[in-house]
Formats: C-alpha cells, structure tokens, sequence
C-alpha cells in the first residue's frame, strides 16, 4: 500500500524507516506546514515534496501517515477521510472523546480505516505477557498497579512547555502506553476513580536554550485513582510529574494463582516477571522473540524498536477485511479513559465509561513473520 505522512518532526524519520521493517507499505510522498521539513525529508528519504492539500489530493497515496502534532489530529484525519484515504495517527486520536467519536462516526460512515499508536503492545513483553494471562498462568486477574512518576520535562527538554498545558500532563503524554497496555491484557474499562493536585503552579525551565524561564502549570501533576475494568480487575494508578526518586514498578498484575510484572510499555521488548503463588520470582525473557530482539541504539543502549507494526498490522487487515489491533475502537476507548480520569478527578465523582472495545487478539510469531520484511 501506498503511504504519505504529514507531519516530518522526530517522530517521521520512524515511520519513515519503518518500511524498511515491513512488507506492505511503501511510503511515496510527505508534507508538513514547514515546508523545509518536508523538502528535506523528501530529499533524504527519496519521495514526493508535496503541501498537506497535494497530498491529501494524491490518487497515488492510499492512507495518511498523521504525525502533526496533537491538536492538529483531529483536522487532519477528517480531512484524509473526506479525501476518501485510510488513516493512521500518532498518539492520541483527538484532544477530547467528543472527537474521537466525530472521527469514527465520518470514518464508519465512508467505510474508511483509522488507526492510531502507540503499537508498542504488540511488541515481544506485551503479547508474552498477554500469551501467559491467557494461558491462565496466574489464575484470574484481579488486582494490579501501573505508575508513571518522574520529575517532568523542564530540566532536560528545550522547549517544555506543551507538557504541562491541557491535552498533556502525565496522563495524556505518557498513559496513552500503559492504559493501551493494560486494555490489551484485561479488556475493557468500565469505571473511574480519581484524585488530582499540581504541587507547583510554575515550573522553571533549566535546560538550554531557555534556562530561568517560567512555565505556567495549565494541567493536573499529579493523578491518582483506579480503573474499574469490565472483568471487574481493579488497577491502582500513579501518574505524577512531582516526583523525584521512587522504587515503583510499571505495571504489575495480581492474579488468584500468582503475579506477574511488566516492563516499561513505551518499549517493545524487556523482561517479564512471573511467580505463582508466594513462589521466587522467575525471569522470562523476551529477546528471542521477533519483535523483542533489540535492534536500534537508544543513548548507549540496544533496545527493541518495532514502531509500524500497528500501521502494518492495520494495512493487512484493511487487504483481508478484519479489524485492526490498533483499531479506532482501542483508541477512543484509551482516549475517553484518559479524559475520564482526568474529569473524575475534576468532579471528584466516580465516571463511567460510555465507550468499550474488543480487547485485541494475540499477535502471533507466524503472523509477524508474514508481514516482516525477511
């Protein structure tokens, strides 16, 4: 399938490489409002220089790569629609579940595909993961955690101050992975409770090139609470950007015959713990899988980076008309839980959900093999 991204920030140059990775898309042409990102895009990657409207008018590009940035998602992927093109999305879908639900309405109503990352699920320690609950290896899920905490972004990002605005915050910018995790394991959410707080209404930035400059905090820090899900699983939850140190796992599930710990889910790959029952914890690696061998240096370190497997995994479904793994449905669904912790938290009031989805299928070693480049 023929490809076109918009949007040629960081982020591009994944997904552009990406189809050196799978066997099923090739992208032609790309373009952003910056017109010189997308000129030297074009000229590095050997593709079409093209403005948003070209593209969008192409009859040579089938789907859209959207890597604008947040608030631009939704415009951007009603506009593909309207150009009668598929769509896959950076993360998130839309700023808001009101949207989203726009965006699914246009895309079931032209009989259109929209997918959205993050795809770092179907990764080796997600499906490992997914493999063993499903084989009832600890029993029935009914308890578990996942916490997100650091000290934010000011000190090291040069220009911090989207993440600390509406459509940020802990949350949004990095519970995208580990809710999406989480739905991928257990299914889908049913109900939220939430507490929120901002430790400091200003943050000052020291990284170059902005150093002593002021941010206003224009979002929650902080968030606490727990996802009810469908199987009536309660996960406990620790988003936080007012934390310096802590000795916190990233997610752990607590089941009636034993538990098991994941690895951070912005990777594809890592180790997973496993112990039945009050039995030692046993390691169980994940490298000899083909989307947890590491293959990409991350500063000094080899990690597994697979990103496009959702995109690809979306195009062979879009060829044998079935329902993605990173579907529109996941992805709403993650959205409205995302909001809806933060408007529990807000209200100070249980919510429940108005969306659900169908919990993603395993996504099998023969499976990847057929959509790999060999």
């Amino acid at each position: 399938m023929k490809i076109g991204i918009i949007g040629c920030g960081n982020i591009s140059e994944t997904y552009f490489k990406s189809q050196n990775l799978y066997n099923n898309f090739n992208v032609v042409a790309c373009a952003d409002i910056n017109l010189e990102a997308a000129k030297v895009s074009a000229e590095k990657f050997g593709v079409q220089n093209q403005t948003v409207e070209e593209i969008l008018e192409n009859k040579d590009v089938d789907l859209i790569v959207n890597l604008t940035i947040p608030s631009a998602h939704k415009e951007i992927i009603l506009k593909t629609l309207h150009s009668n093109k598929h769509s896959f999305s950076e993360k998130p879908l839309a700023m808001n579940f009101k949207d989203g639900l726009e965006i699914k309405n246009l895309a079931n109503n032209k009989g259109l595909y929209v997918g959205c990352a993050p795809d770092t699920f179907l990764g080796a320690a997600g499906q490992k993961a997914k493999d063993l609950i499903e084989k009832n290896t600890i029993g029935s899920p009914v308890l578990g955690s996942f916490n997100i905490m650091s000290h934010g972004m000011e000190h090291w990002h040069p220009n911090p101050d989207f993440f600390f605005k509406p459509g940020a915050g802990p949350v949004f910018d990095l519970g995208v992975y580990y809710i999406t995790q989480l739905v991928n394991l257990l299914g889908p959410v049913k109900s939220i409770i939430s507490s929120s707080s901002t430790v400091e209404q200003q943050r000052t930035i020291t990284s170059q090139p902005r150093s002593g400059e002021k941010i206003i905090v224009e979002t929650p820090t902080t968030l606490l609470g727990v996802l009810e899900f469908k199987d009536n699983t309660k996960i406990q939850y620790f988003c936080s950007w007012d934390v310096w140190k802590h000795m916190h796992t990233s997610i752990e599930i607590y089941g009636s015959e034993g538990s098991i710990i994941l690895p951070d889910p912005n990777f594809f790959g890592g180790n997973l713990l496993i112990s039945k029952k009050d039995y030692k914890w046993e390691t169980v690696n994940t490298e000899s899988m083909m989307l947890g061998i590491p293959n990409q240096d991350d500063n000094g370190v080899i990690q597994a980076n697979y990103r496009g497997i959702g995109l690809s995994d979306m195009i062979s479904s879009i060829n044998n008309k079935e329902v993605p793994r990173c579907s529109i449905e996941l992805s709403l669904h993650v959205l409205e839980i995302m909001e809806g912790i933060l408007t529990a938290a807000e209200n100070q009031k249980t919510y429940i959900l108005k969306s659900s989805c169908n919990q993603p299928k395993l996504l099998t070693e023969s499976e990847i093999s057929k959509l790999k480049v060999n």
